[in-house]
């Protein structure tokens, strides 16, 4: 598989939006059977997954595959054999490498570990390029708002998570690396600073785009009502959590601008745009998407899945081929106002909750989230706010009581230099899945 340049990137996912339904149907079949027949003959691991199955087997024909495999086998899994994890490692354990390429060719990503072990992927050439060409055709929903940004200055700032190898703010500092000239249009600032630290850097950047998780734009559209904050962007885009319809709408009034958001994972880059009508429209040239039951069996349009199966047509280093994911989606095969063609989903995102305490002070989840996952030997954890300043936390690790110390060290010293006195305690109980709904919340207020 050759390198796609940005140039050719941008020309063909352009070309891909001018084709019918059928045409990019073919093209997505073409791409798939050359991702299959690069992984079978690069990488150990599928080499042994795939034996006895043709590069021209459908895709509902090929083994799934999930994160702890890959994990698992991670040196077979690359393509590229001289690419090892114990230097992907060390490559990691040096934050300073964020937006760095390792070996001068890959970009190191890692998944927040939401389910459990965190995924790491790398990005060769061509996965960064579509990306890129993705964010400039597809990104914005609607052409005045782009023209808006580039009119009020072009200034971006991504308020992300900002202590790892995450795609939000890692994309940043690649690109500000690469680019070193635009360090006054692009910013990255950590969203787990105190309210007050985030508001005085807003003021001071004036972005014309902030990219955001919703939780805590609300947060900070709090403080743009009370006047702490005054900030004047042509749009925001929101990223990470489900972006509810009444967060939508007290973004919009806070801050006099559109909001929008977009369906995005690590493994697979933006999945999917959304439209003026607030659907997410499949990137279905890049990406391939299946809506499954808990036996990986498809589930009819219209009816909300499991999880999803993810393919990932961009990335020939680690091959994400039918690779798991735990979203529940509803898939659209319904016309769509907007005109766009391409198959369109629903999403049940994340859902945690924000954190109030006695003294006012409202605490974003995420934060929190990122705070608590850094915690070493972690596999899985639930912060649960049982009352104004008494956290509950649950926790399955290696070394409980190590765990647990250093953990409640974590929060508490995080939620202090927010203004917020709290104890944590460690609960009895494990990590546990809401029993009508069967989601998952990582933080929780009662």
């Amino acid at each position: 598989m050759k390198t796609i340049g940005l140039l050719k990137a941008i020309a063909v996912t352009h070309k891909a939006d001018k084709m019918k339904k059928e045409e990019r149907y073919s093209l997505q079949q073409r791409r798939l059977k050359e991702l299959v027949a690069h992984a079978k003959a690069n990488s150990p691991y599928f080499s042994n997954l795939y034996q006895g199955i043709d590069e021209s087997a459908p895709l509902s024909s090929l083994p799934v595959t999930n994160k702890s495999d890959l994990m698992a086998h991670f040196d077979d899994w690359l393509t590229d054999r001289s690419i090892t994890r114990d230097m992907v490692d060390r490559f990691m354990a040096d934050t300073s490498n964020v937006g760095r390429k390792l070996a001068g060719k890959y970009l190191v990503y890692t998944t927040s570990g939401s389910t459990g072990t965190p995924c790491i992927v790398l990005y060769d050439d061509t996965t960064i390029n579509v990306s890129s060409a993705i964010g400039v055709l597809r990104s914005f929903a609607r052409k005045q708002d782009m023209k808006s940004f580039m009119r009020s200055g072009g200034k971006t700032i991504a308020l992300f998570a900002d202590n790892g190898f995450y795609l939000g703010c890692g994309s940043v500092k690649y690109n500000l690396r690469k680019m070193p000239w635009k360090k006054a249009k692009m910013k990255t600032c950590d969203v787990r600073k105190p309210t007050s630290e985030i508001v005085n850097v807003l003021n001071d950047f004036q972005p014309s785009m902030i990219g955001c998780y919703p939780t805590a734009m609300e947060l900070l559209a709090a403080e743009q009502e009370k006047g702490h904050l005054h900030i004047h962007p042509a749009i925001i885009m929101t990223g990470g959590e489900k972006l509810n319809a009444d967060v939508r709408q007290h973004l919009s009034h806070a801050f006099d601008c559109y909001v929008q958001t977009n369906y995005s994972c690590t493994e697979g880059g933006t999945v999917a745009c959304e439209c003026t009508e607030q659907h997410f429209h499949i990137n279905d040239d890049w990406v391939i998407l299946e809506a499954v039951d808990e036996n990986n069996q498809p589930v009819p349009f219209g009816t909300q899945s499991t999880k999803v199966l993810l393919t990932n047509l961009a990335n020939k280093i680690c091959p994400i081929i039918r690779f798991e994911i735990t979203d529940r989606i509803v898939l659209h095969n319904e016309p769509c106002q907007c005109g766009n063609t391409r198959l369109w989903l629903t999403l049940e995102g994340r859902t945690d909750d924000i954190l109030t305490f006695a003294n006012g002070i409202r605490i974003a989840p995420l934060s929190l989230y990122a705070t608590l996952k850094e915690v070493h030997g972690v596999e899985r954890f639930q912060l649960i706010q049982i009352c104004n300043d008494r956290l509950e936390l649950r926790l399955l690790a290696v070394d409980q009581q190590k765990a647990f110390a250093e953990a409640k060290q974590a929060v508490e010293s995080h939620l202090a230099q927010n203004g917020v006195t709290v104890e944590v305690v460690l609960s009895e109980k494990p990590p546990e899945a809401n029993p009508i709904s069967g989601k998952f919340k990582h933080i929780i207020s009662l």
